[in-house]
């Protein structure tokens, strides 16, 4: 699992960082806001645990700007012990709020439920088949004839929202937005990248795809 950790106080990033590796997680850190939803966009983790008091942005800000294009869960870690704090920040889509100082095996505890209540929302039809591709949404792992394929984060974003939507167009703007974030809504050059990467894994004949089609100026259809 992967988490990213947000917080301007390096001391506690690193000791953060240094227990939850040592509880098998994949820690990625961001310190300020704008580091924060760039490192989501990019890194795609199972849950953030943000500070909300960033030198940049208000974490409120940050949370707000993930939910623009994420359902990822977020527990926010303070110091700010004001009610109106905390239901702002669950008004805005936080998930949990724990207050410093705070002990480890909570957070941790914390942490697990969050993922765990993602989990459990997630659609019930995990496994995408689409010709001699098995995309699994379960457990983020595509197959083709039977063959693991290794997809990199951002790859595997871009055929997981296409799989969630097997057979209908997505458009350009939404794939920008769920994959990397509602800044990168004019980076239209990152989807002929990534696509291209994607046919060269998963396509028989990448220059003749037949499931990872594209409609000119419109989007992508990931077809049966």
């Amino acid at each position: 699992m992967r988490v990213l950790v947000v917080d301007d106080e390096p001391a506690l990033a690193r000791a953060l960082a240094i227990n939850l590796r040592a509880h098998g997680w994949d820690v990625v850190t961001a310190a300020d806001g704008r580091g924060a939803l760039d490192a989501a966009a990019m890194t795609h983790p199972d849950v953030v645990l943000l500070d909300l008091g960033l030198p940049d942005l208000d974490g409120t800000e940050v949370i707000s700007g993930l939910r623009g294009w994420t359902t990822v869960p977020i527990v926010v870690l303070s110091a700010r012990q004001h009610g109106e704090d905390k239901v702002e920040a669950l008004d805005l889509g936080a998930d949990d709020y724990v207050t410093k100082p705070f002990a480890m095996n909570e957070l941790m505890a914390r942490l697990r439920a969050a993922v765990r209540r993602a989990q459990e929302a997630a659609p019930t039809a995990a496994l995408v088949q689409v010709g001699d591709l098995a995309i699994d949404l379960a457990r983020k792992r595509v197959a083709k004839a039977g063959a693991d394929v290794r997809l990199t984060p951002t790859e595997w974003a871009f055929l997981e929202l296409l799989a969630r939507n097997v057979g209908r167009l997505v458009p350009r703007e939404q794939v920008l937005r769920e994959v990397w974030g509602p800044a990168y809504l004019h980076e239209t050059h990152y989807l002929r990248v990534y696509a291209a990467q994607l046919r060269r894994k998963l396509e028989d004949d990448p220059s003749a795809p037949r499931h990872l089609r594209t409609s000119a100026g419109l989007g992508y259809t990931l077809e049966p």
